[in-house]
């Protein structure tokens, strides 16, 4: 298979994350990235470097232009600020839900307005990084639509939590709509099926009103798990896009048996639907002993999961979400691509 890669995510190392008022560093390190890396690398894999330039119009097929425009400048903008964080963006003001908002003027606001919490700090490096992530994401998409079956992005940062004009979750750009957004270009509908170990919130509310983009979303109850606002059954779509979005909220702890049966009603979904492509947003943190601990997948029902999701027979570009340190995350990476193979 070929994956696609940009060392540019090195250049993002977010240090200011906020756990139930504690201050800590990110669990989204690069150290990620460098080992799923290494270990598609030890598995056969074809690394290629992703230098398909992401121009503004593909950017702006999904997110907003003062968004893209705030990601791009800001860090440099904060530096002139006075008694601001020395190193990294950081939002500590947020509009409302539900009440008039204005778009502020001021840097300060900005700031609160495009970072939807503590977990979406910017540094020097960021745009960089993201801008490689969705590089990886449209190179992915490309070769898929040349006529491969199958193409794996390993995008970092991740991008499911990023919404139209809001970063969130680790997330700045949505790199799994973009591949979506450009094949959408060749195909009258398209699929994306999220099994990251959180909602897709960021997917979910770029497509909501749409219905030729489907999108499904398997994750642990926002009951107990962030993003908590979302990700909830009776979340089905708006508009237009009324039915063509499915929730499947799962309990904590479920097992991989458990989940293969709601994945069932997923692919079932989406061979409902009929798309001409399929979007997997690949969540290795659905493992039971990542530090997330949401359900408890096997290294093992990785393989299981994924081949059952190609068994919808569909062009597939993989891109990579969440899944974050631990012993076994090389070996679920190789065990997830092995069942789409």
């Amino acid at each position: 298979m070929h994956v696609f890669v940009s060392d540019a995510h090195r250049d993002h190392d977010p240090q200011f994350f906020v756990v139930r008022g504690q201050v800590r560093r990110s669990n989204e390190q690069p150290e990620r990235a460098d080992r799923l890396q290494r270990s598609a690398a030890s598995a056969g894999h074809t690394l290629v470097t992703a230098d398909t330039e992401v121009d503004h119009d593909t950017l702006a097929a999904v997110h907003t232009p003062r968004y893209l425009d705030f990601l791009e400048h800001v860090h440099s903008r904060w530096l002139a600020l006075e008694d601001r964080n020395p190193e990294e963006v950081v939002a500590n003001v947020h509009p409302f839900p539900g009440e008039p908002c204005t778009y502020p003027d001021h840097l300060v606001g900005r700031v609160g307005f495009h970072l939807g919490d503590m977990a979406a700090s910017i540094g020097p490096g960021t745009w960089r990084a993201a801008r490689g992530a969705a590089q990886c994401a449209l190179g992915a998409a490309r070769h898929v639509q040349s006529g491969h079956r199958l193409a794996y992005a390993l995008c970092r940062p991740p991008g499911h939590h990023a919404y139209a004009e809001r970063a969130n979750g680790f997330c700045y750009l949505n790199n799994a709509a973009i591949a979506a957004s450009e094949l959408r270009s060749h195909h009258a509908r398209v699929a994306i099926l999220d099994i990251d170990v959180h909602h897709g919130n960021g997917t979910q509310g770029i497509f909501y009103h749409r219905d030729d983009v489907l999108t499904v979303s398997l994750h642990a109850d926002p009951h107990f798990m962030t993003p908590f606002f979302t990700g909830h059954a009776h979340e089905t779509g708006r508009d237009a896009g009324e039915g063509y979005n499915l929730n499947l909220p799962l309990p904590q702890g479920l097992e991989t048996d458990g989940y293969l049966r709601q994945l069932s009603r997923a692919c079932e979904r989406i061979a409902d639907f009929a798309p001409g492509a399929l979007v997997v947003s690949l969540g290795l943190d659905i493992y039971a002993h990542d530090p997330y601990q949401g359900v408890a997948v096997t290294t093992e029902g990785f393989a299981r999961i994924t081949h059952q999701i190609a068994q919808l027979g569909l062009p597939t570009v993989i891109v990579q979400e969440g899944g974050y340190l631990s012993d076994a995350l090389g070996d679920n990476l190789i065990s997830a691509l092995s069942g789409f193979e």
